[in-house]
């Protein structure tokens, strides 16, 4: 029709970009904490589509994964509903069991499970390095709790 919705367009170029924009948000916090990035541990909370649901079809925290790689850090990715066998399947993923606690240089909340509002900012900082990043995207804990948040 020759009409082009620029408002829908512009908040499509945004959602796209999102992914990009938390892990640099990450990256720059953990450089400016003077903590290396290149082969650190990144721990991603959350994989599927939506909260307390099982669902992987069109989940966005496929870009902060990749995007996290492409600055070489080791992508754990834990989500208690997600299937393991269906994100292998759907998007070569391995997701882990169980965190290790005390083993991330970075953490980042990606989808607000019940499971980690349950943790609290104590049980999920537990999981961190010292000196660890949080970066809360679904703002589950209170700021004051958070490095970051959107």
């Amino acid at each position: 029709m020759g009409y082009y919705p620029e408002v829908i367009l512009s908040g499509r170029r945004i959602n796209n970009r999102m992914g990009a924009f938390v892990a640099d948000s990450v990256v720059k916090m953990m450089t400016k904490r003077k903590a290396h990035v290149v082969d650190s541990t990144v721990l991603i909370m959350g994989l599927t589509f939506k909260e307390n649901c099982p669902d992987l079809r069109n989940t966005g925290v496929i870009d902060i994964i990749e995007e996290m790689r492409n600055y070489n850090t080791n992508v754990h990715i834990y989500d208690p509903w997600a299937d393991a066998a269906e994100a292998k399947h759907e998007y070569g993923l391995d997701l882990i069991d169980k965190p290790v606690p005390g083993s991330y240089q970075a953490i980042i909340i990606c989808v607000a499970h019940d499971a980690f509002r349950e943790m609290g900012a104590e049980g999920i900082r537990a999981l961190g390095a010292p000196n660890h990043v949080l970066f809360d995207v679904k703002h589950i804990l209170p700021k004051n709790a958070v490095d970051a948040r959107l």
